[in-house]
C-alpha cells in the first residue's frame, strides 16, 4: 500500500508541474497580441478493483458499495480558452481587431492557410497587405503607392483615398473564418492556428454579419489573460504541489518506520 501511495504522489506532483508550464505560458504572453490563454485538464488514472460493488454476499443481498484504489492523475489535454479580449485603441490605420467571432486568414508560404486574432497588419514592398510575419492575408489585396489613408469597414471592406480623386476606391474585402469547435484548433505559433481534424472545416464570412464579429480599425484585441486569475491558480498549484511532496515524505518515513521494525 505504501509503494502505491509513493506512485500516486508521483502522477500528482507531474500533473502540478504541467498546471503551472501553462500558467506560466500565459503570463508570459499577458501583453501578446490576440493570445488565448490556455488550461490543464485532468483525468484520473484507472482504478484497481479490490471488491466489486454490486456483488452478491448471498443468494439475497449484494455489496452496498466496492473497494476501488485510484492510482493517481494525468493530463488529458491543453484547452485554448477563445474568450473576446480587450479591444484597445492604437491609433494604426493598419491596425485592426476582430470583436466577436472570427479569424483573419493568412497565406502561408506552401500555399495553406492558417488562421490568427492578431490584426497587426503592414504592407510589404510591393504594397500587399501583410502580418507583422510578412505573410499576406487572404484574400490578397494591394494598396497603391499613392493611397493618402486606408479606411477598413466593419464588415472589412478596405477603401484608400488616392490624390485628386475626392471619392475613395475599393482595393478589396477582408474576409474571416470560423470554425465550429475553437478548442480544436492547432496553435503553431506566432499567433497563429492550423485547422485540424477536431476543429472542423473553416466556415468563411464577411465581418459583421450573422456568427461573425466586426472589423474594428485603429485597434487591436488584447491578450484574454486574467492576471489575477493566474497569480490564484499559481498559488493553488503550489499548495496542491506541496501537499503531494508530503506524501511522498510521509510514505517514505512510514516505509522507514516498518524497516526500523523489522
Amino acid at each position: 500500500m505504501t509503494e502505491r501511495a509513493l506512485w500516486v504522489a508521483k502522477t500528482g506532483l507531474d500533473a502540478q508541474q504541467t498546471r503551472m508550464a501553462v500558467i506560466s505560458n500565459n503570463l508570459a504572453n499577458v501583453n501578446t497580441t490576440g493570445f488565448k490563454k490556455d488550461r490543464a485538464v485532468f483525468q484520473d488514472l484507472m482504478y484497481q478493483n479490490m471488491r466489486q460493488v454490486g456483488a452478491q454476499t448471498s443468494q439475497t443481498s449484494q455489496l452496498p458499495t466496492g473497494m476501488q484504489l485510484g492510482t493517481g492523475v494525468k493530463t488529458m489535454a491543453t484547452e485554448k480558452l477563445h474568450t473576446q479580449g480587450n479591444v484597445e485603441q492604437t491609433g494604426n490605420q493598419m491596425d485592426i481587431a476582430v470583436n466577436g467571432r472570427g479569424f483573419l486568414q493568412v497565406s502561408m508560404p506552401d500555399g495553406s492557410t492558417t488562421y490568427t486574432r492578431d490584426g497587426q497588419l503592414k504592407l510589404d514592398l510591393n504594397g500587399q497587405i501583410v502580418n507583422a510575419n510578412g505573410l499576406p492575408l487572404t484574400p490578397t489585396m494591394t494598396i497603391p503607392q499613392d493611397a493618402l489613408s486606408i479606411t477598413i469597414g466593419t464588415d472589412g471592406t478596405v477603401s484608400i483615398l488616392q490624390p485628386n480623386n475626392p471619392t475613395p476606391s475599393n482595393v478589396g474585402q477582408i474576409q474571416t473564418a470560423n470554425f465550429i469547435n475553437l478548442a480544436g484548433l492547432e496553435p503553431i505559433g506566432e499567433n497563429l492556428y492550423r485547422e485540424s481534424g477536431a476543429s472542423g472545416p473553416p466556415i468563411v464570412g464577411t465581418p459583421g454579419q450573422g456568427e461573425f464579429g466586426a472589423i474594428v480599425q485603429n485597434s487591436l484585441e488584447t491578450s484574454n489573460v486574467n492576471v489575477v486569475e493566474e497569480l490564484v491558480g499559481m498559488i493553488e498549484t503550489q499548495r496542491a504541489y506541496e501537499m503531494n511532496s508530503k506524501a511522498i515524505s510521509t510514505t517514505d518515513q512510514m516505509l522507514s518506520y516498518a524497516t526500523q521494525n523489522l
